[in-house]
């Protein structure tokens, strides 16, 4: 399946084939950046896992390399979190994701950014084209996010007219993601032992997705609630009883009304 673009940056014309890897080829890892990103990916997919969102067609991944062929050249990137909403085969130990020909184009790609830059904003496009210009142009991914966690700051880009552009939160600093049926916007406070800024979901009521250790202090809550609810009853049956006998009656032989 072969895509030809012609982009307005640049008069060179770009061939963009969805081609699939040789059963022998060896995708590089990428470095992790830092000990937090692995935390900020999964806690984005833990809530979403809790809430019964996530199911089985669907593809989210992080450190997970996105694969096209560009004039010929193989390019991989690897977002820090990904979402694709339908894949054509459901595989459990997937390496890489090539769109169009393995199922359709992501609908989010989500970088976490380090202390320093690491290319996240490029946009040069010889070979290997930076993650900005292949999400862009070549992918061309509906919504591309870059996170700072330790400032906080969410730049939430959408394509349009086969550019991103910048867009502003509402009045909750959240974005609505219209693909997810979601909200998207950032959190602060500490998970894991990690303190500081986090990616979080609502729903379209404004209710926040739990992660599992909230979920299990809000069920407890509601135990507690439940069982002071109990006692309150049992106080107020002991206290009617107790004046019922006060007055010689019979709590156990109460006259029946029709």
């Amino acid at each position: 399946m072969a895509t030809q673009l012609t982009q307005a940056k640049s008069p060179t014309e770009l061939v963009i084939t969805w081609e699939a890897l040789p059963k022998d080829f060896q995708l590089e890892d990428e470095p992790v950046e830092n000990t937090g990103q692995p935390l900020l990916a999964g806690a984005l997919r833990e809530s979403l896992e809790i809430s019964g969102f996530i199911q089985p067609q669907m593809l989210i991944a992080s450190n997970f390399g996105l694969c096209a062929t560009v004039n010929g050249q193989l390019v991989t990137k690897a977002p820090d979190w990904v979402y694709v909403p339908l894949v054509n085969e459901i595989v459990g130990n997937r390496k890489s994701y090539t769109p169009n020909l393995e199922g359709n184009i992501p609908a989010i790609a989500i970088e976490f950014l380090s202390d320093t830059e690491g290319g996240e904003y490029s946009v040069k496009r010889t070979y290997p084209p930076g993650k900005w210009f292949f999400y862009e142009n070549i992918l061309q991914i509906p919504i591309y996010i870059i996170f700072q966690p330790n400032g906080g700051l969410l730049e939430y880009y959408q394509l349009e007219n086969q550019r991103y552009d910048l867009k502003l939160p509402d009045e909750n600093d959240r974005h609505w993601i219209d693909a997810m049926g979601l909200f998207l916007g950032t959190w602060q406070g500490t998970k894991e032992g990690r303190t500081g800024y986090w990616l979080r979901w609502w729903d379209q009521a404004g209710n926040l997705l739990p992660w599992a250790v909230e979920q299990i202090e809000q069920e407890s809550q509601r135990a507690e609630q439940e069982r002071q609810r109990a006692e309150q009853e049992r106080q107020q049956k002991e206290r009617l009883i107790a004046y019922l006998q006060s007055q010689g009656i019979d709590p156990n032989n109460l006259p029946q009304f029709e």
